[in-house]
């Protein structure tokens, strides 16, 4: 009889990368001890009535560090959820705060409760309770530790933790930035929702910016034609197939989802299965690719790029040696467990690892708290100077050249930057900016040699001197 094959937990194979770090780097222990450690974790119990009986709702918020404030990281719904998973999201959330310098600490709540048995109505009771438990409890407030979308929660459940804060804490003017990912008219940002893709997308740019990077995975060129496998078709993976496939050429071959897997070698239209599903709530039936019942069989499909947008531990010890990627670009979290990440190492499939490639969303959520405390939308000040800049730029050119400007490329110089360009602008700075930091790691730290292992080098390597500058150690 066949064994099973027993792997690390979700957050033992965070320990297990964090550590494999920490050697190569040969950081004092006490000081990997101390980073390592989660400072706080909350489990709270509450009872609700729904439909006329009381049920009891169980709840983390797990705080792994405090060495910046606030401590950051999203609410997730979800009938899977636990402790274990919690703590390992929040030590996730440091390091990723980390390595793309947004200066917040690492937290994660969870909620232990499948959403889609409840309707609007109770979800909202549900979720009002669970603020007010967190607030009472400090575990919530602008200054401390600020919540945001997760698997299960979105916009709509922001409102409502936000409203719920404001209720308890009248007095704080800044209490509309308890939370990120609101909606817009609710004091969110424009681009947040689709953050977490859009940072996939400008990570990938940038790794295809350098054409070393590139061929160490080997291929060439550009994007443009590559093709790619994306599992999970939520909000990240919807965002993340549809920039890569309509900005960049890059062709979605395959889309892995709960109930099966579409193929098409030519190419699937990625809005039209967004429309498909929305209508349909299945991806079976899509008229335009050939549908498999074993959608976990589609990812070792051989491809350019594969795309884990889903849920932890989906490429394992079990399957990773069939996997035919010659990038994996983890844009959920942990989807490749610890094993399985040393299986692909050895057979020199790179990996743009999760702490780097879906930082978007708390990059933007970073934003978005930035202009919720100081009560002004991003471009009010500018905007309109640097159109007046640019109409006088473009009446120099005209006198200079004695030629009239057509009317689209004097739009393109006189048009003032919004708060929707200044955001994707600031994303994109950032994600160039953390790959160039790991990159250098990777090349000048003798004991490194994958793209993961050089991430939480330079994330550990802040996080170090942080301490050291606040007297920790």
């Amino acid at each position: 009889m066949t064994q099973p094959i027993i792997e690390p937990s979700f957050r033992e194979s965070v320990d297990l990368m964090v550590d494999r770090a920490i050697t190569a780097m040969d950081l004092d222990q006490s000081v990997a001890a101390a980073i390592k450690s989660c400072n706080a974790v909350l489990q709270v119990s509450f009872p609700v009535k729904i439909r006329g009986k009381i049920e009891v709702f169980t709840g983390w918020r797990a705080v792994h560090s405090t060495h910046r404030l606030p401590s950051k990281g999203g609410i997730r719904y979800a009938p899977y959820a636990d402790q274990d998973e919690v703590e390992a999201l929040a030590a996730l959330m440091t390091y990723k705060c980390a390595i793309v310098d947004v200066p917040f600490g690492g937290s994660k709540g969870a909620l232990l409760i499948d959403p889609a048995l409840y309707d609007r109505d109770e979800l909202e009771l549900i979720t009002r309770r669970f603020a007010h438990e967190l607030i009472r409890k400090g575990f919530l407030s602008p200054s401390t530790n600020v919540p945001a979308p997760d698997v299960g929660t979105g916009q709509r459940e922001m409102a409502w933790i936000a409203d719920t804060y404001k209720h308890l804490h009248p007095d704080d003017i800044n209490y509309v930035a308890c939370v990120t990912g609101k909606p817009i008219h609710h004091g969110g940002i424009l681009g947040r929702v689709e953050a977490t893709g859009r940072g996939i997308q400008y990570g990938i740019r940038e790794f295809f910016r350098h054409p070393e990077d590139v061929k160490s995975a080997n291929m060439s060129g550009s994007l443009d034609g590559k093709t790619c496998i994306i599992q999970g078709l939520g909000n990240v993976g919807y965002h993340a197939a549809k920039f890569l496939s309509e900005e960049d050429g890059v062709i979605i071959t395959a889309v892995i989802e709960r109930d099966g897997a579409l193929v098409c070698d030519e190419g699937i239209n990625i809005e039209d299965l967004y429309q498909h599903i929305t209508e349909h709530h299945t991806i079976k039936n899509f008229p335009s690719a050939h549908f498999a019942e074993d959608g976990m069989a589609v990812l070792e499909k051989p491809c350019d790029i594969l795309i884990p947008a889903a849920l932890e531990s989906q490429i394992t010890l079990e399957n990773a040696a069939n996997i035919n990627a010659k990038l994996i670009v983890e844009a959920a979290n942990g989807p490749i467990t610890y094993g399985a990440d040393e299986i692909l190492n050895k057979k020199g499939v790179i990996i743009i690892p999760d702490a780097y490639a879906n930082a978007g969303g708390v990059t933007v959520s970073y934003f978005e708290w930035i202009r919720n405390i100081s009560h002004i939308r991003f471009g009010r000040m500018q905007r309109r100077h640097d159109e007046v800049r640019g109409h006088q730029m473009a009446a120099m050119m005209e006198e200079a050249t004695g030629n009239k400007l057509s009317e689209s490329i004097r739009n393109n110089i006189t048009r003032g930057a919004d708060e929707l360009d200044l955001v994707r602008s600031g994303l994109d700075d950032t994600m160039r900016v953390a790959y160039q930091q790991i990159r250098n790691t990777l090349e000048n730290e003798k004991n490194v040699h994958d793209l993961r292992t050089a991430s939480y080098v330079t994330s550990i390597t802040k996080i170090a001197r942080s301490y050291l500058d606040i007297g920790i150690y």
